[in-house]
């Protein structure tokens, strides 16, 4: 008997056991890759509000490889063709940083899909769902810890979405899922399921544009008496500072420039004077080239850039970077 001529019921059920028995390594992959999206989005210092994950259920596999479209089975090969069976999910707080997280990891891993369902709606001249929907796997070329190289016979599912895009889509997934809207008040709720997706469509450009209009009028140098108790910059002055010397950079997570700051104790510099003297005779624009980012990269990591740049291996020995030594000696490469 060849596959094809194998029960739609029975290929379900092998597909099924199989799953079962790769669940356990499954679930070491999905905690892989969130460490590995994080990891990548931390020394990218782009601002995220949270990376979470999670492994497709027995259950939801079991559901979505039996479903079936015109008679046929939707996922003739289930274990291949369902993607989602370790899914991520990246929040950030403005549209913008939606398309930076799209930009680092096709530059980070091998994207093997990539769908802007919120673009595909527009283009359907309505509103709705909106979300950055990405299949990734990790490049050959990739260098890997030993314990993250099961991750290479996996693929991922990542979906990128604003706080806002999140609420409407984890209230409307609620609603209408569980089968609680009455026939007869159908049309209503679409309609106000609509409205509530074009007014957070509105308040994600607003919220972009404050972004915009704080970095732009941030001084260099902010007027405001530091705390005496603590030698480091305050996270707060320095990225006021930050925002004024990388004006077209996006903001970085709040404890990155609390970090940063730290290094910067390390390196002796303990004042917007000093960090301002020691970068004064580099070239941003260039240090960005030579880097070669496919992604706009933030504030905290053009610093860290700069620092690079100005103290080479001296920066590279830093206690505060013990962490992360291999990746610093690779871009340091490229700056030479």
């Amino acid at each position: 008997m060849t596959t094809t001529d194998v029960p739609d019921s029975e290929r379900v059920r092998e597909a099924v056991r199989h799953y079962v028995e790769r669940q356990p390594a499954l679930e070491r992959a999905t905690e892989g890759f969130i460490a590995l999206v994080t990891s990548a989005l931390d020394d990218a210092g782009i601002n995220y509000l949270t990376v979470t994950g999670r492994t497709k259920s027995v259950e939801s596999f079991a559901g979505k490889a039996a479903r079936m479209v015109d008679g046929r089975l939707l996922y003739p090969d289930p274990l291949e063709q369902i993607t989602d069976q370790i899914g991520l999910r990246v929040i950030t707080y403005v549209r913008d940083d939606v398309d930076a997280v799209a930009q680092l990891l096709s530059g980070e891993l091998t994207v093997l899909d990539d769908r802007d369902m919120g673009q595909e709606t527009a283009d359907q001249g309505r509103w709705g769902y909106s979300s950055r929907h990405l299949v990734v796997a990790v490049d050959a070329s990739r260098t890997l810890t030993p314990e993250q190289e099961a991750l290479r016979t996996f693929t991922a599912s990542v979906q990128v979405r604003t706080v806002l895009q999140h609420a409407w889509a984890e209230f409307e997934h609620d609603i209408r899922y569980k089968g609680t809207v009455p026939e007869a008040h159908a049309p209503d709720l679409n309609r106000r399921f609509t409205l509530a997706a074009g007014l957070l469509e509105l308040a994600d450009k607003e919220f972009s544009a404050i972004r915009d209009r704080l970095q732009a009028t941030m001084p260099e140098h902010p007027g405001d008496e530091p705390d005496e108790s603590d030698p480091r910059l305050s996270a707060q002055d320095l990225a006021k500072f930050l925002a004024g010397a990388y004006p077209d950079a996006g903001w970085s997570r709040t404890e990155h420039y609390t970090w940063i700051s730290g290094l910067l104790l390390e390196l002796g510099i303990a004042s917007l004077e000093e960090l301002a003297q020691v970068l004064a005779g580099t070239d941003s624009e260039q240090i960005t080239a030579r880097m070669g980012y496919r992604y706009p990269p933030a504030a905290v990591r053009r610093l860290d850039d700069a620092l690079l740049a100005v103290y080479g291996g001296d920066y590279i020995t830093l206690h505060g970077n013990d962490h992360r030594v291999e990746q610093l000696r690779e871009r340091l490469t490229k700056l030479d």
